[in-house]
């Protein structure tokens, strides 16, 4: 492992979105780093709100910043609530990236989506085919947020020497997911309905569309070790991908779920409901190149997660 570009050890850092999936995550793996790590909750700071946020990077004046917060939610989420998705991201990220200019902010890392790409790109999706095609309908307000957020930090980049970089995960899974049916992911939601089906003693749950999109699936603390490893490695203006490199369908998610919750029925699929984007691969050659490959298999994550959401409604029930 070559030495860090950028070493995290004795800097102060700030993990934004900490509460979230993704921001518990890096906050889990920093603390193997010898840093300090930074967190300010909503009910003090709003970042929706450029003063606020402004005011809080100017005291605190953090080293670096992991720009992780977001509104996120799968896709009935973004289709029924397009305005919060794309007012709630752009500001968030326009109020930490610029106020992390102005504060001095040594390095960013913002977290885009795969979402970004263009929904008939082709497989597996390469960081130059971002704007080469239109979105997928149903997540195209968040999407074209990140797609400004990634090119807010570009352009600091450009303008200011700033050293703002960009990363887009793939499908993300893990500890502290949304499991809430309303507004979940794929595998949250799976979970959730297998094992309410389980317990109940239902021979059968319904899914979303045809299963046969194909989908890419990332363990959310492989994704906090990639970030941390680009925040000390990588240092330059396009976006970098992070993913497995490898995808399933939807079926066959479904069955690796029942596997991991242990439910023994079948599944129905409401072909009425939409599919979004048929086939959505990274191509992470760059990020192998860089040093890091992701190290969890799907089967171990899904446990991993599985674990974590019963004892989470264990203690909450």
């Amino acid at each position: 492992m070559t030495e860090p570009r950028y070493p995290l050890a004795g800097r102060r850092v700030w993990v934004a979105g900490h509460r979230g999936m993704v921001g518990a995550a890096i906050v889990r793996r920093l603390e193997r780093e010898d840093c300090e790590i930074l967190t300010v909750g909503r009910e003090t700071v709003d970042l929706r709100r450029q003063a606020e946020t402004e005011d809080w990077l100017a005291e605190t004046r953090p080293d670096a910043v992991f720009l992780a917060a977001a509104t996120v939610g799968g896709i009935l989420a973004n289709d029924s609530r397009p305005a919060d998705f794309i007012y709630d991201n752009l500001v968030i990220e326009t109020n930490i990236v610029h106020g992390a200019h102005k504060a001095g902010v040594g390095k960013l890392l913002f977290l885009g989506s795969s979402c970004i790409y263009p929904r008939m790109a082709p497989q597996p999706i390469s960081e130059d085919a971002l704007l080469t095609g239109p979105l997928e309908p149903t997540n195209q307000w968040y999407a074209i947020a990140k797609i400004a957020g990634l090119k807010l930090c570009e352009a600091y980049r450009r303008q200011h020497g700033a050293d703002f970089i960009s990363a887009m995960p793939t499908n993300l899974y893990g500890p502290g997911d949304n499991f809430d049916l309303a507004s979940s992911h794929v595998v949250p939601a799976l979970m959730a309905k297998a094992h309410r089906a389980k317990t109940e003693g239902a021979g059968e749950i319904v899914i979303w569309g045809s299963g046969t999109p194909r989908r890419e699936f990332l363990y959310v603390d492989d994704l906090a070790d990639a970030l941390v490893h680009l925040m000390q490695h990588y240092s330059e203006a396009e976006t970098i991908n992070v993913g497995t490199g490898e995808d399933v369908t939807i079926r066959e998610l479904a069955d690796r779920v029942a596997e991991a919750v242990g439910f023994e029925g079948g599944f129905a699929y409401d072909s009425e409901k939409p599919d979004g984007t048929p086939r959505k691969l990274l191509d992470v050659g760059r990020i192998r190149a860089f040093g890091w490959q992701a190290g969890t298999g799907l089967r171990e994550g899904l446990a991993a997660t599985y674990a974590w959401y019963s004892d989470h409604l264990a203690r909450t029930s």
